[in-house]
């Protein structure tokens, strides 16, 4: 491990403010293509204070409320923000727009009212960030967290094993199999069926839309290696190379390795997650 490891094990001890629960509330918000979009938010009497908004994009057909450890901890000192994307967690389901460009556009809508943003995104959703920046460009994102996604660096990550023709040919089992998956330690059964729930909403063929981009693994890597503000890059062991392949060819970039936990390392290691994005926005805030 490396970069803020140190730090985020004293910030763990040093910042009780962090264990502190806040209130998360949620609200709603209608894009230029008429879609209802559902967002939820703690912290809010941080909002005009000036110090970075910290917005969260979950993965594939997961909902926002994946980060709600996140939300709530991090509320004692900033406002915290997480957007259901189209077809996922409360959001509407429209029979259109599941691709990249119009899941960046409704990045740009959500982060509309900010000026100082870190922005989180893991999976699918960090792969949406960065084509939020490269759509949108990067004046209001004063720091980038991308968690466990690929981000075009080699290796290239495994084939996926024919997760596609698994969903066409038993959706459930395939989501089953997929939600455990990304939990190193079990969850409830009435939350890991309820996450499989959410993620039937959206039509089958504009889920696997989401899971076939059609862009090279270098238009990625190019995003990431223009980005000029702090990045963070929060993995797995399955994109350890690539972590330290992005510190090595991005210079300034910051990696951490959580050799433990599954793909949804937040939820896995909620506190030291939380202590890293803490110190990160710390860093940026001036703190």
């Amino acid at each position: 491990m490396r970069g803020l490891g140190l730090a985020a094990c004293l910030l763990i001890a040093a910042v009780p403010a962090l264990a502190s629960a806040e209130t998360v509330a949620r609200r709603t918000f209608q894009t230029s293509d008429g879609v209802k979009l559902s967002v939820v938010e703690a912290g809010v009497r941080h909002k005009t204070e000036g110090a970075p908004t910290i917005a969260f994009i979950p993965g594939w057909c997961m909902p926002a409320e994946l980060w709600r450890r996140q939300l709530e901890a991090l509320a004692a000192r900033y406002y915290t923000i997480a957007l259901d994307p189209r077809g996922q967690g409360r959001s509407d389901v429209p029979a259109k727009g599941y691709t990249a460009e119009r899941r960046a556009a409704d990045i740009d809508e959500f982060l509309r009212p900010f000026h100082n943003v870190v922005l989180v995104g893991w999976s699918l959703g960090a792969i949406e960030a960065l084509q939020y920046l490269h759509m949108f460009g990067s004046e209001k994102i004063s720091g980038l967290v991308l968690v466990d996604s690929s981000v075009g660096e080699e290796p290239a990550p495994a084939a996926s094993s024919g997760f596609i023709e698994g969903l066409r040919r038993n959706r459930d089992a395939a989501l089953n199999n997929f939600v455990r998956a990304i939990f190193s330690k079990p969850r409830p059964k009435a939350e890991t069926d309820a996450l499989v729930r959410g993620a039937k909403r959206m039509p089958l063929e504009n889920s696997i839309a989401l899971l076939s981009y059609p862009f090279e693994r270098t238009h990625w890597k190019q995003i990431a290696h223009a980005f000029d503000k702090p990045l963070l890059y929060i993995v797995t062991p399955q994109f350890a190379e690539q972590a330290r392949n992005l510190e090595k060819n991005r210079p300034g970039t910051r990696i951490e390795i959580f050799e433990r936990a599954g793909h949804a390392l937040f939820v896995d290691e909620p506190e030291r997650f939380n202590a890293l994005l803490a110190r990160f926005a710390d860093e940026i805030a001036g703190r």
